[in-house]
């Protein structure tokens, strides 16, 4: 079956020159010419895009708030998201980037460009959910009764380091949860090898974040990583994990728990001390918070 790209412009004669680039390259494409549009197509779709490409500057809806709604949604908030538009300052660039859209091109659009963007995020979105259907069948072991609630309390936090000799370590671990049915070390194991999927052993080189979900227990992991130079390590650096379990995260708290994770790391990598149970508390009030 070929990809599915969901292109939004309000430009007629733009979306028809996507689509037709597009499918020459083996793509369907279905479009919309406003946010509005999107959604209505959206919730008529009987198969979810691959992928969306939309345009900023758009009557009544625009871009950005068109990506919040799609975000906000567990329906779709984990279909890669792609802006393209005549936008092209650095404050525009980083506000995209600062609601966690996946890339950003500027127009005119260069079809090469265009292309490889897209190839590039349905084959990591295609890696992220093989994943976590990894991880979904390693819960499937255990009987886990998830508790979902408003207060976020069933919030587990990770913290792994790579071995040369002994692959993924799990250094430290806290879980909010009194009792848990699983193996911290089972389950940290995959998720640090989410990472090696998505990118490869070599590239982990600098700080990423993967938001999975595991269906069967209704659970999402956020997964980041990041290292350091390392002499004694074969890559030359010393990688390491930080990834958290809870009933829900969406990409604007997603990007609000790199933030901590960020500051953990930089605390890590000083060598001063690291207390998992205070950095999970952190990231639970941060779950707790209501979006505006």
């Amino acid at each position: 079956m070929k990809p599915l790209i969901l292109v939004v412009d309000d430009n007629e004669d733009i979306l028809f020159n996507l689509q037709l680039s597009l499918e020459h390259h083996d793509y369907s494409v279905i479009t919309a010419n406003s946010g509005e549009n999107a959604i209505n197509t959206l919730n008529n779709l009987q198969i979810l895009p691959n992928i969306i490409i939309s345009d900023i500057m758009m009557p009544n809806m625009n871009g950005f708030e068109f990506f919040k709604k799609i975000s906000r949604d567990p329906r779709w908030s984990e279909i890669p998201f792609l802006f393209l538009s005549a936008r092209s300052s650095n404050d525009d660039v980083r506000f995209g980037k600062m609601l966690g859209v996946d890339d950003y091109l500027t127009k005119p659009i260069i079809e090469e460009d265009l292309i490889a963007i897209i190839k590039g995020k349905i084959n990591r979105s295609n890696n992220i959910k093989s994943m976590s259907a990894k991880i979904t069948e390693l819960f499937k072991k255990y009987e886990i009764l998830p508790e979902l609630n408003e207060e976020q309390e069933n919030i587990t936090l990770f913290y792994m380091v790579w071995d040369d000799v002994y692959g993924p370590i799990l250094k430290e671990s806290y879980s909010k949860k009194k009792e848990i049915s699983y193996s911290l070390k089972d389950i940290g194991f995959q998720l640090f090898n989410a990472a090696v999927l998505i990118y490869g052993q070599d590239c982990i080189l600098k700080s990423e974040g993967i938001l999975l979900k595991m269906k069967n227990i209704d659970m999402h992991a956020y997964v980041y990583f990041d290292s350091h130079p390392e002499e004694t390590q074969r890559s030359g650096h010393r990688q390491y994990m930080l990834a958290v379990i809870a009933p829900m995260i969406n990409y604007f708290k997603s990007l609000q728990i790199k933030e901590v994770l960020q500051e953990a790391f930089h605390k890590i990598r000083e060598g001063k001390e690291w207390n998992a149970k205070k950095w999970t508390n952190r990231i639970s009030k941060i779950l707790k918070e209501k979006l505006v």
